[in-house]
């Protein structure tokens, strides 16, 4: 421990165990914890306790004391747990019979303070902590410790009650540790007598009538088999698995949830020729209800080794839902398959059918199960692509009320799902996912029709339109493509005529996350597609572009960011441009962008400029590459004065990127990599340098040096340290003429380094940016702006001071106040 914190230490102990001193707020105790939990690990406890005896007269004072506060009475039990697991420290402070009394009957359990959760969970930390030897589990035995874990199990903390049961966990694994490990027997009966009580206390659980109790022994397994991974758990599946299994003989089953957690957790871990496991999952999986199955179902499917016949009827299990549908619906389920055995179960109707929320929830679940499944190595084959899309779409009609049943079943569905968001969202997800796999051009057809039927809807909310949007840029990017033509096939073509006027409209509503949405889409679309006849020539005849245009006044900034986006992404593959004057109209494009950035008001349109412009930069856009010294001049100004720190560091990676390009870089090199870039040679070098003085690139990267926002100083100094290294061999800058005078530049950047950043550094010639590059200390400000901010404010000695000084035991010139 530092000098100077072992001097502070026994004043800070004494406040601690004064109840008349206001008590330390969580936060400063935890660091406290965290100090001492860093020297114990690093050094030996009862050394330390030696060396600082006011700890243990802090620990004695706490078992005396009848009048401290929750807080320091739980800080005290951590700390005592924190020095108690090195065993020779352990030993001492048995010595005093201070854990006795600090952990056993005669301590918090037995007082008032017991009643405080914040004690009892300071209890069960110090516990879990010291618990780390085996004279810790002779002690757990002998105060009753162990029983005292069991009742706070129930604990109505729930925080209390998860940290008893993995204590619970912690204990068991300790025990079955040592040298019978790795050989133990499989019989219980032969473990050591601490595991016995533990395991005899999860098999009474077991057995209650009580589902809290079921509940609390099933959530210990799962920890054990999830955690644990000696060849002890196998025995304690074996003989535990009787009493799981005899749950399912319970009508309702209970603590369904964590018995699927539970088997789930030993199917991870237990050998794959367990017959008797795969037996009790699939006993599971036809006792549960559908909706109680369906996370036991995927989870089954995901495991690697599962037998054949358990995948089989767990697959069978997600799809039923869909498969009622279908056959509600009187619709084909499509060429024999995995959905047509899965028709017709009784269970699944009559959850369909018993209420509103029954068969929303189940019916979103398989949906959102089976999405999770699709995209699997490991998912089920054959897979029933085509019946899964004719459900699919079935139920998104449903929902619209377009659907036109012919049965009873199907009239209720569809009056239960009308208008239900739902599981709109959950089949357009699913729908989305799909998009992965092939189908007939039918079906296809089918998806995209009920696609552009939900984008046409006046019904839609903005939520299922935005999922409508992603499912049907999925399905469109997925469209096969024709032999020897690059262009887009005919069907996509007709479906695009028929999507613009609806994205036109959108663009236009009242709602700003429809317009949003579509704005995504629009530059998502563009991205991939822009350079294809097809859509360029349907795009070019709609209003789309120049609504975009008008978008970046949107009123909402979030929209405007959007446009600014689709903006650059329409102007990237030239389609802002109409047909009389294409190259007037990519100038106004990039007008407007430069007025968003000087005059928004928001940030996230100004990023969403800076973006761009760093984009259109790094792959030549026209307008930027017929004059990139005036554009890159006009960027970094408008970045330079921008109160957005985000602005400011995109505007670093914008001039990151024009320094390359002058330095004829192939490919960007990143300035945070360990290796430095090649140096470039002189005269290449000279004559970047003038141009990068004439864009005042330097004015703005040293101004950034010393901003307020550390992640703009970071960025600033990678890029001069990269310049630099650039430029290490230079040294023909400086043989004509005199050594630039540097003196005034010096003194402007200490003056900005104080904060005095109003007198701007005016033109700088070339050798003076290289005398000055030299001058500062890169890589010492680069180690400084790698600390954190408060690193001398988190130090020990600051804590202890600063927790001394709120109770005015220290001079006002002793403590770290910040």
């Amino acid at each position: 421990m530092d000098p100077e914190c072992s001097r502070l230490l026994p004043a800070l102990c004494a406040v601690l165990a004064d109840p008349r001193q206001p008590v330390a707020d969580d936060t400063c105790l935890e660091k406290l914890l965290d100090w001492f939990t860093t020297i114990t690990e690093a050094g030996s406890s009862l050394l330390l306790l030696q060396e600082n005896p006011c700890l243990v007269e802090l620990l004695s004072h706490v078992v005396r004391s009848q009048d401290l506060s929750s807080r320091i009475l739980s800080f005290s039990l951590r700390l005592a747990g924190i020095f108690a697991a090195q065993e020779n420290c352990f030993q001492y402070l048995q010595q005093g019979e201070l854990l006795p009394m600090l952990f056993g009957e005669v301590g918090p359990l037995g007082g008032a303070a017991w009643t405080a959760p914040t004690v009892r969970s300071g209890w069960i930390q110090g516990l879990h902590t010291l618990a780390q030897h085996p004279s810790a589990l002779r002690f757990l035995a002998a105060c009753g410790a162990v029983d005292t874990i069991f009742s706070l199990q129930g604990d109505p903390s729930l925080f209390v009650a998860s940290a008893a049961g993995q204590l619970l966990v912690h204990i068991l694994d300790l025990a079955m540790r040592g040298p019978a490990e790795g050989h133990c027997s499989p019989q219980a009966c032969d473990w050591p007598a601490c595991a016995q009580k533990i395991v005899g206390h999860i098999e009474d659980s077991l057995c209650s009538t009580a589902t809290q109790q079921v509940t609390q022994a099933l959530s210990v397994l799962t920890t054990v088999f999830g955690h644990c991974h000696g060849l002890w758990t196998q025995g304690l599946w074996v003989q535990l698995s009787p009493l799981v299994a005899r749950l399912l003989e319970k009508d309702p089953v209970p603590a369904s949830h964590s018995l699927v957690d539970l088997l789930l957790s030993v199917a991870r871990s237990a050998p794959s020729s367990d017959r008797g496991l795969w037996e009790t999952l699939a006993q599971t999986l036809s006792r549960l209800s559908p909706t109680q199955a369906g996370p036991l179902a995927l989870g089954i499917l995901k495991l690697q080794d599962c037998p054949q016949a358990l995948s089989t009827q767990a697959f069978g299990l997600l799809l039923q839902p869909l498969a009622c549908v279908l056959e509600a619906a009187a619709q084909a389920p499509g060429p024999p398959g995995l959905l047509e055995a899965a028709a017709g179960d009784s269970m699944t109707v009559d959850t369909l059918l018993s209420s509103k929320s029954a068969c929303v929830g189940l019916l979103s679940c398989s949906l959102a199960h089976l999405g999770l499944l699709q995209p699997l190595p490991q998912r089920p084959s054959p897979w029933p692509q085509a019946p899964l899309l004719g459900a699919v779409v079935t139920i998104l009609r449903l929902c619209s009320g377009s659907a036109a049943p012919t049965s009873d079943v199907g009239g209720r569905l569809c009056a239960i799902l009308v208008g239900c968001g739902r599981v709109q969202r959950a089949a357009l997800d699913f729908l989305g996912a799909l998009s992965q796999g092939t189908g007939p051009q039918e079906l296809v057809t089918q998806v995209l029709s009920v696609l552009l039927e939900y984008l046409v809807s006046p019904e839609s909310s903005s939520t299922v339109l935005k999922k409508a949007f992603q499912a049907t840029l999925r399905w469109l990017l997925s469209s096969p493509k024709t032999p020897g033509c690059c262009d887009l096939d005919p069907h996509t073509q007709l479906f695009l005529r028929e999507l613009l006027p609806v994205l036109q409209k959108r663009l236009c509503s009242p709602c700003w996350e429809v317009r949003d949405s579509g704005l995504e889409f629009l530059t998502q679309m563009t991205r991939h597609w822009g350079g294809r006849a097809g859509f360029r020539q349907v795009l070019l005849a709609s209003e789309v572009p120049e609504l975009t245009k008008q978008l970046l006044r949107d009123p909402e900034s979030y929209v405007r960011a959007s446009a600014v986006t689709a903006t650059g992404q329409l102007s990237t593959w030239g389609l802002c441009a109409s047909p009389e004057c294409p190259g007037a109209q990519q100038k106004s494009q990039l007008g407007e962008l430069l007025h968003v950035l000087s005059t928004d008001s928001e940030g996230f349109p100004r990023r969403a400029v800076m973006q761009v412009f760093t984009e259109w930069l790094r792959d030549d856009h026209g307008d930027v590459a017929e004059d990139a010294e005036w554009f890159v001049a006009r960027v970094l100004q408008a970045a330079s004065r921008d109160l957005d720190w985000e602005v400011r560091a995109q505007g670093l990676e914008l001039a990151l990127v024009f320094l390359e390009q002058l330095l004829g870089q192939c490919g960007s090199h990143c300035p945070y990599a360990v290796a430095l870039p090649e140096t470039a040679p002189p005269g290449m070098l000279a004559q970047a340098l003038h141009v990068l003085c004439r864009v005042q690139l330097f004015e703005f990267a040293f101004r950034a040096l010393f901003d307020c926002d550390r992640a703009v100083a970071q960025k600033s100094c990678d890029l001069l340290l990269f310049l630099r290294a650039k430029a290490a061999p230079c040294g023909s800058l400086q043989e004509a003429g005199d050594s630039p005078n540097v003196a005034s530049v010096e003194a402007t950047l200490q003056r900005w380094q104080a904060g005095e950043q109003g007198q701007p550094l005016g033109y700088l010639e070339p050798r003076a940016v290289i005398a000055v590059l030299r001058s500062i200390d890169l890589e010492g400000l680069r180690d400084t702006l790698a600390e954190s901010s408060d690193h001398v404010e988190k130090s020990p000695q600051s804590l202890l001071q600063d927790m001394l000084a709120a109770v005015g035991v220290l001079g006002e010139n002793e403590a770290d106040c910040y």
